[in-house]
Formats: structure tokens, sequence, C-alpha cells
């Protein structure tokens, strides 16, 4: 899976890079079709409530997937966008079949 992190006006540390990598391995096991993943890392606003925002856009041979979440943290947004995606993945094959 070819794999692109973007941050937008700041540094991502090896630790979230990792972290993303490894929890989207994990949606290989859903779908081994994926082809690609897109992850987008903002901040709102810096010096307000719930300002992490991640946004994941999947490319898999037979759809393409896209979440978008916020939180507190980088991390907690990204189990969130991962956790969406995986349900999308779900609904897409159970519709297939």
């Amino acid at each position: 899976m070819n794999l692109q992190i973007q941050a937008i006006h700041f540094n991502v540390g090896n630790e979230l890079k990792q972290l993303i990598k490894k929890t989207l391995n994990k949606l290989l096991l859903v779908d081994a079709n994926i082809i690609s993943a897109k992850v987008l890392l903002k901040l709102s606003k810096p010096s307000s409530y719930k300002n992490k925002i991640v946004e994941i856009i999947l490319l898999s041979k037979k759809s393409k997937y896209f979440a978008k979440k916020q939180s507190n943290s980088f991390e907690e947004s990204s189990d969130l966008v991962i956790q969406a995606l995986r349900k999308q993945i779900i609904k897409q094959k159970n519709k297939l079949s």
C-alpha cells in the first residue's frame, strides 16, 4: 500500500507516523485490495478544544473511502477515522456480496 502523510503547517513526529501506518495496515486485513492512503493532519485553531483533525482517503481496486474526525489528539482522531473507514469497508463488502 502506498502511504502519503501530510501535515499542514507543522511537522509530524515519527511516533505519530508509525502509529498511523500500523493502524492503516490493520485495514488491509479487512480489504486486501487497498492500493493507497492519503492522510491529512490539520490544526483547526491552536488554542481551542478538540482542534486536531485527521482526514484519510483510501483508494481500493473496488471503491474509494473517505473519513474525517476531530478530537483532542491526533492519536485519538486517527483511531476514530480508522474505525469509520473500517465500517465503510465492511458495509461496501456486504453490499457487493
